[in-house]
């Protein structure tokens, strides 16, 4: 009897989770969920009413959306004809959500029971997508799954998972990531397409792809992966573009056209005088300029960046640059953060600096929505505030820093140290094991251009 063993390269690793691991995940991740219910309970029990849901920093668009945009009146958003003022500003893929989730809550009106029941409909929904996020990272983490505790057990989650449908485009975007290091980019560009339509970031993840695939020559996969997304972008969105163009265009319209909101680095600048649509100039403009930078930095580093690397490095870019910054934004990062650099000091700094933040807004937001009764007399919670963004802002910069150099100097990273090779990537996918086409001058080696179809 003869024995035929085989081997893969340290790019090909598929691991799976063991029955203990995803035990530990599930129960960590359903104490973390009941503290996320624990925290808006006040909201639950009392309604969320100004200015209360805002000092007991419970506030969430799911009840607001769904007494002031006509889905407690049973009208479906981007299909049946509301007043102005009641238009959804989102994208058309949170509307769909948002849509199918009121017509489960019987009976009509926009009473304090049906509120709630809408509000624990979507509440358990995005749970769920939260608990598919920590499996889904810890499939992608390759030789580190353990990292994904840090996503189940993430502050941030907990404290603003309530506010915004936005958990949807992490599970999306996370799901997306996963299928491409498991070599489908035809599916990680579909599940990219539904994430765009439901919040804008996904998108980016085509850019840091697109890195990638230059620099290994791979232009067929950047096609394939960027095509299925535009074509599934457009089957969600065409339909609602031919029936119902303007409430479908409000996003991108509010989004252009919107003043400088909370936490925003552009309100320094209001003195300047500039309208919302200038800002946005200003920010598009800088955020470009960022991407190039990042291009270079994936085009000209010693070995390939990681692809969490670069995802990373994009999405705080444009969180960075935005003319808002919702405290539930913070979720975006939390997994790309746990595969582009699990260092648990970084994450719990850069954490406790989120959580002073999420408390400085809902503390301006309530003295704001209270006419001034709340933190009247004294400029405390003015400087809370400002504190809160300065550190949201600081701790952000310095862990995109520290991603910089442990792309530059590949040793340093803890992800490719446990998989002993400096160029592994456990979300290489098709390009695992492929050698450089493009490199640009930069990190001890000449220029070198060889591209193929």
């Amino acid at each position: 009897m003869s024995t035929t063993m085989t081997t893969r390269e340290p790019g090909q690793r598929r691991a799976g989770l063991s029955g203990k691991l995803l035990a530990v995940l599930l129960v960590a991740s359903v104490c973390a969920a009941l503290a996320a219910v624990l925290s808006v309970q006040w909201c639950r029990a009392n309604g969320w009413t100004d200015p209360g849901q805002h000092i007991h920093m419970c506030y969430s668009d799911f009840s607001l959306l769904f007494t002031e945009r006509g889905l407690a009146e049973g009208r479906f958003p981007f299909v049946d004809a509301v007043p102005d003022d009641q238009v959804m500003e989102y994208p058309a893929l949170i509307a769909v959500v948002a849509g199918l989730t009121a017509l489960l809550v019987p009976g009509s009106g926009s009473g304090a029971e049906r509120t709630l029941l809408f509000f624990d409909i979507n509440m358990v929904l995005v749970i769920a997508c939260w608990f598919a996020v920590v499996v889904i990272t810890a499939l992608s983490a390759g030789q580190r799954r353990r990292d994904a505790l840090m996503v189940a057990l993430a502050p941030g989650i907990i404290l603003t998972i309530s506010v915004n449908w936005d958990m949807w485009a992490v599970f999306l975007g996370g799901f997306a990531l996963l299928l491409w290091g498991r070599g489908r980019p035809g599916w990680a560009g579909v599940l990219i397409g539904l994430g765009t339509a439901m919040k804008l970031y996904p998108l980016f993840f085509l850019g840091a792809i697109l890195v990638l695939c230059v620099r290994a020559g791979r232009i067929r996969s950047m096609v394939l992966v960027a095509g299925t997304a535009t074509v599934t972008w457009l089957a969600v969105n065409v339909p609602f573009m031919l029936s119902a163009f303007e409430q479908w265009s409000r996003f991108y319209v509010f989004s252009s056209e919107r003043e400088v909101s909370f936490s925003s680095m552009w309100l320094a600048f209001q003195w300047t005088g500039l309208d919302g649509a200038a800002f946005s100039t200003l920010q598009n403009s800088l955020f470009l300029l960022c991407c190039l930078t990042i291009a270079y930095l994936g085009w000209a580093a010693p070995t390939p960046p990681r692809l969490a690397q670069l995802c990373f490095l994009i999405v705080a870019s444009f969180i960075l640059l935005g003319k808002v910054y919702s405290p539930q934004f913070v979720m975006w990062l939390i997994p790309l953060l746990v595969l582009a650099r699990p260092k648990v000091t970084g994450y719990v700094v850069w954490q406790a600096a989120e959580v002073f933040h999420w408390a400085s807004v809902w503390m301006m937001s309530a003295k704001i929505t209270s006419g001034g009764q709340f933190g009247a007399g004294h400029l405390g919670v003015e400087i809370f505030y400002g504190v809160g963004i300065v550190l949201h802002m600081a701790t952000l910069i310095w862990l995109m820093v520290q991603v910089i150099r442990e792309v530059l100097v590949p040793e340093l990273d803890v992800v490719r140290a446990a998989g002993q090779d400096p160029s592994w990537d456990p979300l290489a996918g098709v390009l695992a094991g492929r050698a450089d086409h493009v490199v640009l001058p930069g990190a001890g080696h000449p220029l070198r251009v060889r591209l193929r179809w």
